[in-house]
């Protein structure tokens, strides 16, 4: 049996963006005002990995209080951007079918709950389904940990594995974890960068990736 592992911000849930903003207005709030290119370029990161890679933009260290306060205002401000979460085309009718046609499938996601609780509503995910999110492991993307636990959770061999991502971090973190990874440019990330990235196969949006399954392998 097949399955598959999806990322959930700018995968199923058009989230990608708000972050961006998110993250920009808590760095200039902070006295660290950062261009939302390069923000975007570190989304799908932890946020140790994120705040991180923001100090080398900046040329300065992130100490541990101010990634705490980081981490903190971003979600504040992410919630009041996005208070109702916007399915990517096609994702709810994706999740349906996977769940009608007894195709295993799972979350796994460098995001936190309750902040993600709302996503997987609107995609009427419950507690049937195998969510892993960051507080779940060690290390997050582009480690392959989230993946790997979803991967045991959900009871099959790495092999036997799709993970969908929209961002390069998705796709190395799948490579990590010896898994074959599709590419949807939902998140705003080239073709072209993640193919370099490793990416089987790159769709628009879950609606493409749900009328080539059979190309997966996934239909009979």
């Amino acid at each position: 049996m097949r399955a598959l592992i999806f990322d959930l911000d700018g995968t199923l849930i058009d989230t990608v963006y708000a972050h961006v903003f998110a993250w920009q207005k808590a760095l200039a709030e902070a006295g660290m005002p950062l261009e939302g290119w390069r923000i975007h370029r570190k989304i799908g990161m932890s946020g140790g990995l994120f705040t991180r890679a923001v100090a080398r933009e900046l040329g300065r260290e992130i100490d541990a209080k101010e990634e705490s306060a980081l981490l903190d205002r971003h979600g504040e401000i992410f919630l009041q951007l996005l208070p109702d979460r916007r399915p990517l085309p096609g994702a709810v009718d994706l999740i349906r079918f996977l769940k009608e046609s007894n195709t295993l499938f799972g979350i796994a996601t460098s995001g936190r709950r309750p902040e993600i609780d709302a996503s997987l509503a609107v995609l009427g995910i419950g507690e049937e389904t195998v969510v892993i999110e960051r507080r779940d492991v060690a290390r997050a993307k582009p480690e392959p940990d989230l993946f790997l636990a979803c991967q045991q959770r959900l009871g099959v061999e790495a092999g036997d594995c799709y993970v969908i991502g929209d961002a390069v971090w998705d796709i190395l973190a799948a490579r990590r974890a010896g898994m074959l990874s599709i590419g949807l440019l939902s998140g705003g990330y080239g073709e072209d960068e993640l193919g370099r990235a490793g990416a089987f196969r790159v769709y628009r949006d879950p609606a493409e990736l749900h009328r080539s399954l059979d190309e997966l392998g996934i239909l009979p």
